[in-house]
């Protein structure tokens, strides 16, 4: 058996969480303590959390994406694929190290994709993207952290609140999606995007697609 090689730690600001990119042969894994949080080998839910907020917005003159954690990059390369050469693309990721990552060792996995002339990165947490201009982007994707339950890092966990739904409901246009990806169903999650003004519909999901750990995605569309 291939060894996993341990490439470099990167600590979340604000929280001193150490981050763990590893590598085993042509697989690469990001994880913090002995949790792996993302794996180059499983990709599907991500992709179909891009794809299908993608088709919601597609008809739209020059649709806005914000996304929320680079991570390996799986909801932005199908987020591009998806959208016309017309879109906007931010994606907003708290970790400096993981956007270096995906310029170095991650390179393979990410091709040209960091090159598209739709795509702007920020380094800064999601939140307060979100909060700093309302009305901006017709679709805003989470996938950041383990979901609505706060895996590794407690603040994440105010994007999922009413406080934070209000913040992403404001800062979607008319009709805009919040799309949430989550490694679990969340009930209390359900409810409260369903109280802040939302129509919400629930996609479930394997990590492989058709294998795999099952995912949850809410797409919540913003009601008016």
């Amino acid at each position: 058996m291939i060894p996993w090689v341990h490439l470099d730690t990167a600590i979340v600001p604000g929280d001193g969480t150490p981050l763990k990119l590893m590598q085993r042969g042509h697989e690469f894994s990001i994880m913090t303590g002995a949790t792996e949080l993302m794996n180059s080998r499983l990709s599907g839910s991500e992709e179909v959390l891009a794809e299908r907020s993608c088709e919601l917005v597609a008809d739209r003159a020059r649709p806005r994406i914000l996304v929320g954690g680079l991570g390996m990059g799986f909801t932005l390369r199908a987020a591009l694929k998806a959208l016309k050469a017309e879109s906007e693309i931010v994606v907003a990721e708290l970790v400096p190290a993981v956007v270096t990552w995906a310029r170095g060792p991650l390179q393979p996995i990410y091709g040209e994709s960091l090159g598209d002339p739709r795509l702007t990165i920020i380094e800064s947490d999601v939140g307060a993207v979100i909060s700093a201009e309302p009305g901006r982007y017709d679709a805003i994707l989470l996938d950041v952290d383990n979901g609505p339950d706060g895996l590794t890092r407690d603040a994440n966990e105010g994007l999922y609140s009413f406080a934070g739904l209000e913040r992403a409901r404001r800062a979607l246009t008319k009709n805009g999606v919040l799309a949430v990806w989550s490694s679990a169903p969340d009930a209390g999650f359900s409810r409260r995007l369903k109280s802040s003004g939302f129509a919400v519909e629930e996609v479930k999901v394997r990590a492989r697609r058709s294998r795999g750990a099952r995912h949850l995605i809410w797409l919540a569309t913003r009601t008016d």
